[in-house]
């Protein structure tokens, strides 16, 4: 077995478990013992798990999320760059997704003057969507409090019968290593289907998300485009910093 699908089922029986045994992994994965101990040393140096004796747990951290109102008040001139240059990605004309988060909300106001139409999943958005007198597709299915996204079997399947032009996405963790990420499991299999539904995904982030892992992983750093206001990312083995609004494809 190849070191990544390893590493993967280790993060998938820490989803479901929260915890797992060192002799149980040695026999799942059919590896040897010192295999195992560098699988959960490196996932420990992503910040994806804590070792304990014996074997490994789920870090409480990576399943915290802050509520819309708190995520709201932080960065706010920050994302409002991000979401002005985002908005000007769109053509008229083009079906977007507008993912539930911070960000992508701030691109609303751009949109008034365009002719677009809008997925989302986003109770909060789709009633600034529709005063702004934009046309908006929700998606139906449980909602989520503390974020407003909807989701669930039935968000995703009425996802996947759609196709966009662009994707605007949010995440709590952009990573060299490990990727996009997210804390909710279900919130990352939406996001998942909006990126490869779409011609073009964005993800929309400022810079506190950079060098972050959340829980779930969401796709790697080359399924989109990022758009950020400042990128302290390692691309091609060099350090790219800069102050001003970059796009930056991996």
């Amino acid at each position: 077995m190849l070191t990544e699908e390893r590493r993967k089922k280790i993060i998938e029986w820490l989803e479901r478990d929260g915890v797992v045994k060192s002799q149980e992994l040695i026999q799942w994965l059919d590896s040897s013992e010192s295999t195992v101990r560098r699988d959960l040393h490196e996932l420990e140096e992503l910040g994806v798990l804590e070792r304990v004796h014996g074997g490994a747990k789920r870090p409480q951290h990576l399943e915290q999320e802050l509520g819309m109102v708190e995520k709201s008040s932080k960065n706010i001139q920050q994302k409002q760059l991000v979401a002005q240059y985002a908005a000007e990605q769109i053509a008229e004309g083009d079906v977007i997704y507008l993912d539930a988060g911070t960000t992508t909300s701030e691109m609303i106001p751009f949109l008034k003057n365009k002719t677009v139409t809008v997925v989302t999943n986003s109770v909060g958005l789709a009633a600034r969507l529709v005063e702004a007198q934009i046309a908006t597709i929700i998606l139906g299915g449980r909602i989520k409090l503390t974020t407003d996204a909807v989701i669930g079997s039935q968000a995703l399947q009425q996802l996947t019968q759609y196709r966009f032009n662009k994707a605007f996405m949010g995440m709590n963790g952009v990573h060299l290593d490990s990727g996009y990420s997210t804390p909710d499991a279900e919130e990352a299999i939406l996001k998942r289907a909006a990126i490869q539904q779409s011609e073009k995904a964005f993800v929309l982030v400022d810079h506190s998300k950079f060098n972050q892992t959340s829980f779930v992983s969401v796709a790697p750093l080359s399924a989109a485009s990022i758009l950020t206001d400042t990128c302290p990312l390692v691309i091609h083995d060099q350090i790219t910093e800069q102050t001003t609004l970059k796009e930056v494809s991996v």
